[in-house]
């Protein structure tokens, strides 16, 4: 499938670009507006600056079956985060920082060379604080022949300002829904309001690109696949984030319900998170997802 971005004109892309750029200086790319000047390397709260920083990249095989294919997720995972989940199992990336500043052209070439790999996407991981250079660096990559689709893959605490830049760029929006309630998703993820712009998020993603279309081969080509991930305890609201899911985006959308919860980082310091999730944990957060209607639950 021909992706959406190669129906704009390097022109427009380019001015989508500069649009967000504009967004560093003072930062509103996402919903903390630190309004730090990042175009000066100022740092807020993701701890980022006037320049793309990445981690690692690579043909991932652990994503959901529709995104890994036979060749692989082209996997892009960036540096830093705008949450600050003390469970993160990614701690290393996210809050320690591990990785390295990149110019367009080295992260275009990352692009490319998953590209090369004949890999099914490519699959940016943790952009939001990011998406200036992403698209910079997008410019690059489509004037040397990028041609697969963009995975948008998301903690959900996105700016539905800066998502419209993107439509008509990235094809599949990868976001999770990580509780239903604010007061878990300060103490846990020191994200204020996160319910509410997370709902706000998933439904501009859902009006760009609709559920997601699944190819002959089974590969992911464009729409919307929500991750809920289950936690020990009921933290998480799952029945609420379903029944959100269910009656205010589709019946169909494609839902992965995850169990691979494990205490990582700081989560032994919060208990019920110092432990995995229970058999009955998980069944119960799929009959949830059942109850409320919807019919595409993976796995």
């Amino acid at each position: 499938m021909y992706p959406s971005y190669l129906n704009l004109s390097i022109k427009e892309i380019k001015r989508r670009a500069e649009m967000a750029k504009k967004l560093l200086s003072p930062c509103r790319l996402c919903p903390r507006n630190c309004k730090v000047d990042r175009l000066k390397n100022e740092k807020g709260i993701c701890r980022l600056g006037n320049k793309a920083m990445i981690s690692f990249s690579y043909p991932h095989f652990g994503e959901e079956k529709c995104l890994v294919g036979k060749y692989g997720s082209g996997t892009i995972f960036f540096t830093y985060c705008n949450l600050s989940c003390v469970y993160c199992q990614n701690y290393e990336i996210s809050q320690m920082g591990i990785g390295r500043e990149v110019s367009k052209e080295e992260l275009a070439e990352a692009m490319l060379k998953l590209q090369g790999f004949n890999c099914h996407n490519i699959n940016l991981v943790t952009p939001g604080p990011q998406v200036p250079f992403i698209l910079e660096a997008l410019v690059v990559a489509i004037e040397k022949g990028l041609k697969i689709p963009l995975v948008y893959n998301t903690s959900g605490y996105e700016s539905v300002k800066v998502l419209r830049l993107l439509e008509g760029i990235v094809d599949i929006y990868m976001p999770d829904f990580k509780y239903s309630d604010e007061e878990m998703a300060i103490k846990y993820s020191a994200a204020p309001k996160y319910p509410e712009i997370a709902k706000r998020a998933i439904k501009e993603m859902h009006r760009q690109v609709g559920n997601l279309e699944i190819d002959e081969k089974g590969i992911a080509r464009r729409g919307i696949l929500v991750r809920h991930l289950v936690l020990p305890g009921g933290i998480a609201g799952t029945e609420k984030v379903m029944e959100f899911l269910a009656n205010e985006i589709s019946k169909n959308t494609f839902v992965d319900i995850m169990a691979q919860y494990r205490p990582y980082w700081k989560a032994f310091q919060y208990p019920p998170l110092n432990r995995s999730i229970t058999v009955e944990e998980f069944v119960k957060a799929k009959e949830a997802a059942l109850k409320a209607g919807l019919k595409r639950i993976y796995p």
